[in-house]
C-alpha cells in the first residue's frame, strides 16, 4: 500500500519543480496620496505599511524577470516617500532585478520622488511628471476664538513649542524658520533625483523649481527614459513573461465600503485638494 502511495503521489509535480513556468514581471500599484496616516477607512492612501507586503511579494517570485511600478501620485510625505523609495532599492539590490516605474496621470513631488526608485521611468505623453519642491500650509485663526468668547491657554516648556500655531497671530521668525526647514527638505529631493538620475538630466532648463511637465516634455529633460505604457514596454522587454500583479492590502472596512462618514469626508477633500493642484 505504502509502495502504491509513493507511485501516485511521485507522479504530481511539486511546487517549484514544473519545467513549464513563465518568467514573471510583477506589477506594483502606487496609487494614491502619500501619507503617513493609515487608518481602517484609509483608500488609495501611499506609505511604508501599506505597500511593504506588495513590495515583498513583487519581489519574491522565483523566475522573476522584473518589477514593475505603475505611479499615480500627486506627492505627499517626503518622509513616507523616502521610505517605500529605499524599500524598493534594497529590494531591488537584494534580488538583483531592474525596476521599471510607469507613470500614468501623475507623478509629482513626492510621486515623482516614488518614480526615481526605478532603474528606468516611462510616462505617457499626457502624464504631469515633476514638482521637485516642497510645500506645507495651514488656516490660521487668530480672531475665531474671541469672536466666540473662548479664552486660548496655551503652556509650553521651550520658546518654540508653539510655532505656527493656528491660533495665535503668525510671526515672521516661525516664517522664516519654515522657510530654511523646506530648503533643507528640497535639497535632499534634489539630491535624491541627481543620484538616481545622474547624467539623464539635461541643462536645458532649471528642473528643481517645483514646475511640472507633461511626459514629451519630462522625457526632453530626462526626467523619464521615454514615453510609453506599462504592457506594451514590458511586452517589447520580456515577451515571454506573466505579468502578476501584487496588489498592497486594504483595511478590512476600506474592502467593505464601511465608515464613519466624517472621517470619509475629511480623508476625500484633503485628497481632492492635493490632486486638484495638478487640475485633476
Amino acid at each position: 500500500m505504502g509502495t502504491t502511495t509513493q507511485r501516485l503521489t511521485s507522479r504530481i509535480p511539486k511546487i517549484g519543480d514544473r519545467s513549464d513556468r513563465k518568467d514573471v514581471v510583477s506589477v506594483v500599484k502606487l496609487h494614491g496620496v502619500i501619507n503617513p496616516q493609515s487608518t481602517p477607512l484609509a483608500r488609495g492612501v501611499i506609505n511604508l505599511a501599506t505597500v511593504e507586503s506588495a513590495l515583498t511579494r513583487a519581489f519574491d517570485h522565483d523566475r522573476l524577470q522584473a518589477v514593475a511600478l505603475s505611479i499615480n501620485s500627486p506627492g505627499g510625505a517626503p518622509t513616507q516617500s523616502g521610505l517605500v523609495a529605499e524599500r524598493i532599492r534594497q529590494l531591488a539590490d537584494e534580488k538583483n532585478v531592474p525596476v521599471l516605474a510607469f507613470t500614468e496621470d501623475v507623478a509629482a513631488s513626492g510621486g515623482y520622488w516614488l518614480a526615481c526608485a526605478a532603474d528606468e521611468i516611462f510616462a505617457h505623453r499626457t502624464s504631469l511628471v515633476g514638482s521637485i519642491g516642497v510645500i506645507s500650509g495651514g488656516f490660521g485663526f487668530p480672531g475665531l476664538l474671541e469672536r466666540f468668547g473662548v479664552e486660548r491657554r496655551l503652556y509650553t516648556a521651550g520658546k518654540n513649542k508653539s510655532r505656527l500655531d493656528p491660533f495665535s497671530p503668525e510671526k515672521p521668525e516661525d516664517i522664516e524658520w519654515l522657510g530654511k526647514l523646506h530648503n533643507e527638505l528640497h535639497e535632499m529631493f534634489v539630491d535624491w533625483v541627481r543620484e538616481r538620475r545622474g547624467d539623464r538630466l539635461t541643462s536645458e532648463e532649471d528642473l528643481f523649481t517645483g514646475d511640472v511637465w507633461h511626459g514629451a516634455k519630462a522625457a526632453k529633460l530626462g526626467l523619464v527614459d521615454g514615453l510609453g505604457n506599462l504592457r506594451d514596454i514590458v511586452g517589447l522587454r520580456y515577451p515571454d513573461a506573466e505579468i502578476v500583479a501584487a496588489e498592497p492590502k486594504k483595511a478590512l472596512l476600506a474592502r467593505l465600503g464601511i465608515g464613519a462618514p466624517a472621517a470619509a469626508l475629511l480623508d476625500a477633500v484633503e485628497s481632492r485638494a492635493t490632486w486638484s493642484r495638478f487640475g485633476l
